[in-house]
């Protein structure tokens, strides 16, 4: 009787139209009311599901409702008008997740690569013995670097790269090392170097410092090991067996030094010849010798741990010779050779670029990528190239796979020794044209073995030619001093020099009108001032329309303008007076004028139109950074100065039929307005 009595109630539940809900209350005014079993809408509002002859439910007629048990829901949702709309809304989602991940890679691809720091700003270079001195002693410091960052930045150069400062015994301004992981005591201790390498970077600055690996002193330790062939230095140097007589050496061959003379030289201790490519007081390494690879491969790693960003590979073409020792053949072959004695009597095709000298300098770039590895501390490899053709220059960036250079750097314009429209045009020219594509440029006009420019053309040039250095594509680097205007000086006699050449451009920084220009308070420092230091010097130049301020303000149009640092140009030179650089591809186009003759005078065509002007240069004057409209017809340049003028164009200049295929290209990049952003699909 109970058991039937059951049945009923769970009969009863179902048939109630859901009364229990889960849960879910659908109104609680109901709840405080008791329904009325018999009641009309009672019956409409539970009794609408009820249970078929075969025991499931009766959906029909079922409206929904919150809290709806799942056969409810399913009942609602195989409907055409929930299903129809729901697998639109889905596949409309789908698409456009498609569509964005489709617009994000098209944006990757042709999105110009990002610059890296040594692209985005100017490089500084120093000789460190010539910049400030700050123990009194008469030489230049890193402690005297450190206290002039502030002066660096005004200038808005990004990298400061210092050249050699190892510990030497100062034989060709210290090329000879004695010890390749230690600061030489005029330039101070490893302690500060360290605070320098900190005090860059607090100052958002990078640092690149000079590596000359193909040689060292006869003072370092492996070559007084090898002298003695002491276990692996035994090899580490080239020797060979060579014949003395009455006193004289016999060489194995016709090999000649860069300063002249043989490349061989006896060593009494060995008593055997051994090989320097330079002076005898610097031995060249064996890099035949697997183990000195890896001794080279350790100093690069000790400067990058100490936070070095970069590296200046000196001398990298003569780091091999060839095995066989033949004599080199004679540019004169109708000389006698015992008469030849010069550097230049010769063809140097088995001391020079050998085969596997860039296998070498491959693994260089190797070792600084694995310090490469961590966001933003990309570490920068360049190559301080010797007087060669441009065809053997550019193999230093390496292939398109295999990476060696991020440039070589580019000195041609310092051996310009007179200017005109055509010898500039032809070393832009050679190097764009001649440049791998992808790859980056770099242009300098100073250094520390060239002729200051104030020396080589006059001081005229120089507001025009420092234009011109910051106006190309690429990355601009300028060397100490040459800000200022400052000119060589007469070389004094130096024991320690073997070229007194190169000393002319190494006369100490000229901060202010005192004693020593203010580079040092000692009665003595090692190289005279320039005698115009009174009227040439940073003080003065900070205060009047001078170069200093010119240099700050052309650099704040080049890194306001995305057209100077990247797209396409063409560089053109009329009646070897002048020369213009037009360059485009974003929103507007640069066109540059500079006067590099004393008899020209030009004048703007009658026929040019209202233009924006950035910068005007006259003489040694600059106006101030405007976007101003003004008349080309009222302007008039002469000897030395220059016009940077900025204009809309409304066909891209390389797309232009008189200028197609005739443009070279640096980091191509377009500017779309439609996207707002930078594109190469030029």
């Amino acid at each position: 009787m109970a058991e039937d009595e059951s049945k009923r109630d769970s009969i009863k539940m179902s048939t109630e139209g859901c009364r229990i809900n889960n849960g879910f209350v659908q109104n609680e005014d109901n709840l405080e009311q008791d329904p009325d079993p018999g009641s009309s809408a009672d019956s409409l509002q539970h009794g609408a599901v009820g249970v078929t002859g075969s025991g499931e439910p009766d959906f029909q007629g079922v409206q929904p409702y919150a809290g709806m048990p799942k056969e409810v829901l399913f009942q609602f949702s195989g409907q055409a008008r929930y299903r129809v709309p729901r697998e639109v809304l889905f596949w409309l989602t789908v698409a456009s997740v498609l569509v964005l991940i489709g617009i994000t890679i098209a944006i990757i691809i042709i999105s110009p690569k990002c610059l890296d720091w040594w692209q985005e700003g100017p490089m500084y270079q120093i000789y460190p013995r010539s910049f400030k001195d700050s123990n009194k002693d008469g030489n230049g410091d890193l402690k005297g670097i450190q206290d002039k960052l502030d002066y660096i930045t005004t200038l808005n150069a990004k990298t400061i790269w210092i050249t050699s400062f190892y510990k030497s015994s100062l034989k060709d301004f210290r090329y000879g090392i004695d010890d390749f992981q230690e600061i030489d005591p005029i330039f101070g201790t490893m302690k500060d170097f360290e605070n320098l390498v900190a005090a860059i970077h607090n100052k958002g600055l990078k640092l690149i410092i000079d590596f000359i690996p193909n040689h060292t002193s006869d003072k370092h330790d492996w070559f007084q090991l090898s002298r003695t062939r002491t276990g692996k230095y035994t090899d580490y140097y080239i020797w060979h067996d060579c014949t003395r007589e009455n006193g004289t050496t016999i060489p194995p061959n016709n090999w000649l030094s860069v300063y002249g003379n043989s490349s061989w030289d006896f060593d009494d201790v060995r008593n055997q010849c051994y090989f320097h490519q330079f002076t005898k007081e610097q031995p060249d390494l064996n890099f035949r010798n697997p183990a000195v690879q890896a001794e080279i491969k350790e100093i690069i790693q000790f400067w990058l741990a100490k936070g070095v960003d970069g590296f200046s590979f000196d001398a990298v073409k003569f780091l091999l010779e060839a095995k066989h020792l033949r004599d080199e053949i004679q540019v004169n072959k109708t000389q006698l050779p015992d008469t030849v004695t010069q550097y230049s009597e010769l063809y140097h095709d088995f001391t020079t670029t050998q085969v596997g000298m860039h296998d070498i300098v491959q693994s260089f770039r190797q070792t600084m990528d694995q310090y490469s590895r961590e966001p933003g501390r990309y570490r920068f490899m360049g190559i301080k190239t010797y007087p060669e053709s441009i065809d053997r220059t550019m193999l230093y960036y390496g292939l398109p796979f295999i990476q060696e250079a991020d440039f070589p750097f580019n000195s041609y314009l310092t051996t310009l020794d007179t200017l005109s429209g055509n010898k500039v045009y032809e070393v832009i020219t050679s190097w764009m044209e001649n440049m791998p594509e992808g790859k980056w440029p770099n242009w300098m006009i100073g250094g520390p073995d060239s002729s200051r420019l104030t020396s080589r053309f006059g001081r005229e040039y120089v507001n025009v030619m420092n234009m011109l250095l910051f106006t190309l594509p690429g990355t601009p680097i300028t060397y100490y001093g040459e800000e200022l205007g400052m000119e060589n000086i007469l070389a004094p006699n130096l024991n320690e020099s073997y070229d007194m050449n190169t000393l002319l451009s190494k006369s100490p920084m000229q901060w202010e009108n005192s004693s020593n220009a203010g580079f040092s308070e000692a009665s003595h420092i090692w190289l005279p001032i320039s005698s115009d230091y009174h009227t040439v010097n940073v003080e003065v130049s900070t205060h009047e329309y001078y170069v200093t301020r010119y240099l700050r303000n052309v650099n704040i149009i080049r890194i306001n303008n995305e057209i100077i640092i990247r797209g396409l140009g063409k560089t053109k030179n009329e009646s070897k007076k002048y020369i213009y650089t037009k360059m485009n591809g974003l929103k507007a186009s640069i066109k540059k004028i500079l006067i590099l003759d004393d008899k020209t005078k030009k004048k703007a065509q009658k026929n040019s139109t209202v233009v924006n002007a950035n910068v005007c240069v006259k003489k040694e004057k600059l106006f101030a950074y405007t976007e101003s409209k003004i008349k080309l017809r009222a302007i008039f340049l002469n000897k030395g100065e220059g016009l940077i003028l900025q204009h809309n164009t409304k066909k891209l200049l390389h797309h232009q039929t008189a200028f197609k295929d005739r443009c070279f290209v640096s980091n191509q990049a377009c500017y779309s307005r439609v996207l707002g952003i930078l594109h190469t699909m030029c």
